[in-house]
């Protein structure tokens, strides 16, 4: 890579890095694993910056970060169990109460749901947007959306009390 490449990729980072790891902690429920799947996808755009800048390097590195993810708990998948365990989210101390909220919600849903809502409420990306990154139709991002919303009123009432404008309503 050029210098010219190598300050573009560097700006580039710096405006999609926070949002970036905040999506995969969101995905991942990890903060560890969070960083290392964007560190990981960070490699990879910078590898085919020269094509990658003038398209959608952010699109380009969801989609690493969600693929990579799937890969890697594909990797870890056990024998099902009745019970979730208790998750650990951070240090709550670090943590807004709303947040923790929100992330042991997400964390009740699979995988692929827990993907779409990030990417299509946290991120604000369209649904044709999403069903890019995914590698699915707009169709599939409708529905597995509309079971996610779903499942969350249904398994974390809790989180009826937020607005679609990530407040929370008393």
């Amino acid at each position: 890579m050029d210098a010219q490449g190598r300050e573009s990729f560097d700006a580039w980072v710096r405006s999609c890095q926070v949002s970036l790891v905040r999506s995969a902690f969101l995905m991942t429920g990890d903060s560890h694993h969070s960083q290392d799947l964007v560190q990981e996808a960070l490699v990879k755009v910078a590898a085919r910056w020269e094509k990658l800048r003038a398209e959608n390097p952010d699109g380009y590195a969801r989609r690493i970060i969600y693929r990579d993810h799937i890969s890697w708990w594909r990797r870890k998948l056990a024998v099902p169990v009745d019970e979730l365990p208790e998750r650990s989210l951070g240090d709550p101390s670090e943590a807004s109460v709303d947040s923790l909220v929100i992330g042991q919600a997400l964390a009740r849903l699979t995988k692929k749901q827990r993907a779409v809502l990030v990417l299509r409420y946290f991120d604000d990306l369209t649904e044709k947007q999403v069903a890019e990154i995914l590698g699915v139709s707009v169709g599939t991002v409708k529905s597995q959306s509309s079971a996610a919303l779903a499942r969350l009123r249904q398994v974390a009432p809790e989180v009826a009390a937020f607005g679609s404008d990530g407040e929370t309503h008393d």
